[in-house]
Order: structure tokens, then sequence, then C-alpha cells
């Protein structure tokens, strides 16, 4: 097997070693010793590969803000109209692969650490971003352009919220009632926002 093949392969098991280990221990716990036991590697793999346990975890997120990146986009290229957008940038953020098994205890470890890592900052800004633009695409041909923006951050902004909401155990909201909070606000967003003639 070439070189490259056998490093992706490694770093895979490391980042699925990661979400697995802050999951059953959380992240404060989760050094690269049990990282890596988990994955039935060396500690010094993890070293070659990622630096350092803030390295893995860069890594962790990039793959799963990848994965998240990939299915909004194609549950955009499904959609046929700009509503049906809309929804489809929503239901990618509260999809089950969201609230896999370890997957969220890495995003809410991502976002306590954002104010202490210029990385994971970097990160979490890339993400809003994108989510922002989808967002202005979308609302593009249903309310006037004065606002756009206001209502891109707005449906951002809910997002966060009651995904967070959804992420607590007891958060006491399951992602399904999630999608309908945000289809009622998309409604009356679009409502209250008509395009100008």
């Amino acid at each position: 097997m070439p070189r490259i093949g056998v490093e992706e392969i490694r770093k895979k098991q490391l980042i699925e070693a990661t979400i697995a280990v802050i999951h059953e221990v959380g992240f404060t716990a989760a050094t690269i010793a049990k990282i890596s036991k988990h994955a039935g590697l060396s500690t010094g793999i993890v070293a070659h590969y990622f630096t350092d346990k803030d390295g893995l975890l860069v890594a962790t997120q990039k793959h799963l803000m990848q994965e998240l990146g990939q299915e909004t986009r194609d549950l955009l290229a499904q959609a046929d109209s700009p509503h049906k957008r809309l929804m489809a940038i929503v239901n990618a953020n509260f999809s089950d692969n969201q609230f896999k098994k370890g997957v969220a205890d890495v995003w809410l470890a991502f976002w306590a650490l954002v104010p202490q890592s210029p990385q994971l900052s970097r990160l979490h800004r890339i993400n809003e971003q994108r989510m922002q633009s989808n967002f202005r695409s979308a609302l593009q041909p249903l309310i006037g352009e004065q606002h756009i923006n206001q209502a891109a951050i707005s449906l951002a902004s809910l997002i966060e919220g009651l995904w967070l909401r959804c992420a607590l155990s007891d958060g006491g909201i399951t992602p399904a009632e999630a999608r309908s909070i945000m289809k009622q606000h998309i409604d009356t967003l679009i409502e209250s926002g008509c395009k100008d003639s």
C-alpha cells in the first residue's frame, strides 16, 4: 500500500478515536494516550501527524465541518425552490449525522475552546461565513435586499442556539422539534420581509 494511503488511514483512525474518547470521558480527560490506545496506535503517531492534542482536535473539527459541508451541498443540490434550499441548510445541521454518538460532544468542545484557540476561532469563522452565505443565497429571491444580511444572521444564530439545546442531554428539545421551529421562523421571516417590487 502506498505511504499516503497508510497515512490517511491512520489519521482517520485517530480522528474517529478522538470522537469516541471525547464522548466517553470528555475533552479534558481525553488524553493522547487514551486516544492512541483506542485507535490501536502508538502515541508517537499522534505527535507525528498532529503535533499534539490541540492539533488533533483541530483536525477532528475540520473533518466534522467537511462532513457537514458535504451533507449541506448534497441537500442543496436536491432542493428545487428557495424555500427548500433554506430547509436543506436547516436539515443538514439537524441531521442524524450531526447527533451521532460523539459528534455533538466534539462540536461542544470546539465551541468551548474557540475563545482560547486562534486555529479553532478561524474554523468557527469559516463555518459561520459558510452558513450565512448559504442562507443569503437562498433568501435572495424571497425577501428584500435590505433584509437579507440580518435574516441570514438570525437564521444562523437560531440554528446554533437550537443545536445547543439538542446537543445538551437536558436541553429538552429534539432535532425534529428544532427543524419545526426553524421552519416556522423561516416562514415568518419570508412573510414579514417580502421581496420588494
